[in-house]
């Protein structure tokens, strides 16, 4: 990946699709109807004043068949060609049903059985000439811990990477039990295989949207940013994208054994059988209820969770996944293609704002011994991370939850591809720009920054009011860089065993000689 970013050409509308509202693209399987729409534009736009003053959004395009009926626990299937033309004007039906409330992003449930799509946004909605490259392409898979979640945020419209000059797609998958829990007789990581259908359909379609197969950056944040180094990490991945961003990643990795468990758990509170008839034969409702209970955090169970990750998300199968996502980079899988890749600060801190008055009394020490702590590890970690813990312990065992949940495993899979003196180069930041509501940065704060959105709605509860647009354009600017040209700029060192360089995103941004620092007493 070394291009040089392209701007979207527009040269060539007739006066008569520059009056229209409407676009149309031949996908693979028929004729779609998009719309056009301004972009945003601003002063430090990442295009330097040069990009599309509109673009297209194509939403809802199915790239399987409905997944119901027999389809329900099945592997997706392409979707049938149509006739006629297709409307792509409306949002599809999410997989989420209702609001499960574990983000502050918004993200609408849309109901319907048809929830394997894609929204597709582009600059300029037509194949390029022979010979002449697309335009650079991200596809961004959205986080919800792998049973929430949904592509139809107002945050993830791609109109301002569109006015950048980069295509981009965001993709549905199924969620939970449906997605990835274990099934006898079915086949696994559904959630997966939905994944990589979508990526084929971008690898067979894009370049009738403008965009360049051979370019395409996947994306994502929480679990969509696990997704992606998952993905990363997968032998049958590889051929379906160029390069990396994974911000706030958390890997599931869940083992075959724990998979088993919790669906034997959930049969027998359906009272059925763990098997693909079993599954089949009850509701979407029952089984929603019955995965909530089932996987309900117990706080006397924090440790387990943080050692070994969530029950439901992708699974070690033997098939899709033969090993962690770590051990897979360790071993050369994923080598060659760029990574950026970071988190908050404090991501998981807002869920203990309620938690300072039973924590104030606990001395500090035995606060982090109790949360997974050896003894060895007590004294060195309070030490580097004094500056969180003065503002009491319901921070500092957020912090610690942070840490252990994202921080950890995402140094270890930076110091796997360091092993690996991988060309394509890895990239490390940090976002420290502290909300103006909670005071810290807290998980999903960075994601309207990364798509330049501050003036998104739900902005307030998240970030506070009057966000830093400065810092917006400096991170954005930045994502587009990286997809554009696998690089994301001169200013941002490259990770390396020997420099450890962190990009820290705040205001100023600055570049750190070792960004995580304060988490190496539990490496």
């Amino acid at each position: 990946m070394s291009h040089t970013p392209a701007q979207p050409d527009t040269s060539t509308e007739t006066d008569a699709s520059a009056a229209s509202p409407f676009v149309e693209v031949d996908t693979h399987a028929g004729r779609v109807r998009g719309q056009w729409r301004p972009t945003t534009r601003h002063a430090g736009d990442a295009s330097g004043g040069r990009g599309a003053e509109r673009s297209a959004a194509f939403l809802g395009l199915p790239f399987a068949e409905a997944p119901v009926g027999e389809l329900r626990f099945a592997a997706p299937v392409p979707k049938a060609p149509w006739a006629g033309v297709r409307d792509a004007l409306e949002f599809a039906p999410t997989a989420q049903r209702g609001d499960p409330g574990v983000t502050l992003i918004p993200e609408p449930s849309i109901e319907g059985d048809s929830t394997l799509n894609v929204n597709v946004f582009t600059p300029s909605p037509e194949r390029p000439a022979d010979g002449a490259e697309g335009l650079p392409v991200l596809v961004w898979i959205h986080g919800g811990g792998y049973f929430a979640g949904s592509p139809a945020s107002p945050w993830y419209d791609g109109r301002n990477f569109n006015r950048d000059g980069v295509v981009t797609v965001t993709i549905s998958y199924r969620l939970g039990f449906d997605g990835f829990g274990w099934i006898d007789g079915a086949p696994s990581n559904r959630g997966i295989r939905d994944w990589l259908l979508a990526l084929e359909w971008v690898q067979q379609n894009i370049a009738a949207f403008g965009g360049d197969p051979a370019r395409v950056t996947i994306a994502g944040q929480s679990a969509g940013g696990g997704a992606v180094l998952t993905l990363l990490g997968m032998e049958a991945a590889q051929r379906l994208f160029h390069g990396v961003y994974a911000i706030s990643g958390a890997t599931a990795d869940v083992t075959p054994e724990r998979a088993e468990a919790l669906a034997r758990r959930i049969a027998a509170q359906l009272g059925v059988e763990p098997t693909l008839a079993g599954f089949s034969s009850v509701s979407e409702e029952r089984l929603l209820d019955a995965q909530k209970a089932a996987t309900a955090l117990d706080p006397s169970a924090l440790n387990e969770v943080l050692d070994e990750g969530l029950g439901l998300g992708p699974t070690i199968d033997g098939e899709l996944l033969h090993r962690s996502t770590v051990d897979s980079l360790a071993a050369g899988v994923g080598a060659g293609k760029p990574l950026v890749l970071g988190a908050t600060d404090d991501e998981f801190a807002m869920a203990l704002m309620d938690a300072p008055k039973i924590l104030r009394f606990v001395p500090k020490s035995m606060l982090v011994k109790k949360s997974g702590l050896t003894k060895a590890q007590v004294r060195p970690y309070l030490a580097a991370n004094r500056d969180v813990s003065k503002h009491g312990n319901a921070r500092l065992l957020g912090r610690l939850i942070t840490d252990r949940m994202f921080k950890v495993p995402m140094l270890r899979v930076v110091a796997a591809r360091a092993r690996l003196d991988d060309a394509a180069g890895t990239w490390l930041y940090r976002f420290a720009w502290p909300s103006g509501t909670f005071g810290f940065a807290e998980h999903c704060l960075d994601v309207p920054f990364f798509f330049d959105c501050l003036d998104g709605p739900a902005m307030v509860p998240l970030a506070g009011p009057n966000p830093p647009q400065a810092l917006a354009d400096e991170l954005h600017a930045g994502a587009v860089a990286f997809v554009a040209t696998g690089d994301p700029g001169e200013a941002w060192p490259r990770w390396s065993d020997a420099s450890r360089a962190t990009r820290v995103y705040d205001t100023p941004t600055t570049v750190a000689d070792d960004g995580y620092a304060s988490v190496r007493p539990l490496l």
